[in-house]
């Protein structure tokens, strides 16, 4: 199953870097990524179906994972309005979406305060 990790890295050149390297020694594929600098720290939503090994990875690295989530990974097609529907969708069914990317094969990663009701909304 796909889990998110939230990272956090330093803001300078190179973090990314080693986010990736720890992972590709750890033969842990990054399935989408998001992030973002915020005041001076970095922060990245990453998608990997071994969370256990990614998380070993990265803070025998260095790099902090401040939390794991449970998902919803839709396949979506692109093209003008999906997002509005699946949103709309979440929204009918009362589901607050916390976060969102897109990951690879045109897939919509989104998380959720409830996890379980998103799924069945969609």
């Amino acid at each position: 199953m796909a889990t998110d990790l939230l990272v956090v890295l330093q803001d300078r050149p190179g973090t990314l870097a080693d986010l990736g390297e720890a992972l590709g020694k750890a033969g842990v594929n990054i399935d989408g990524i998001s992030g973002m600098a915020v005041a001076g720290e970095g922060f990245a939503h990453i998608l990997v179906e071994d969370a256990s090994a990614a998380r070993q990875a990265l803070q025998g690295s260095g790099i902090e994972v401040r939390s794991e989530s449970d998902v919803v990974v839709v396949d979506v097609q692109d093209r003008p309005g999906t997002l509005g529907e699946i949103a709309r969708k979440m929204a009918d069914a009362g589901v607050n979406i916390t976060f969102g990317y897109l990951a690879t094969d045109t897939r919509l990663v989104l998380g959720a305060d409830d996890v379980d009701k998103a799924r069945s909304a969609l």
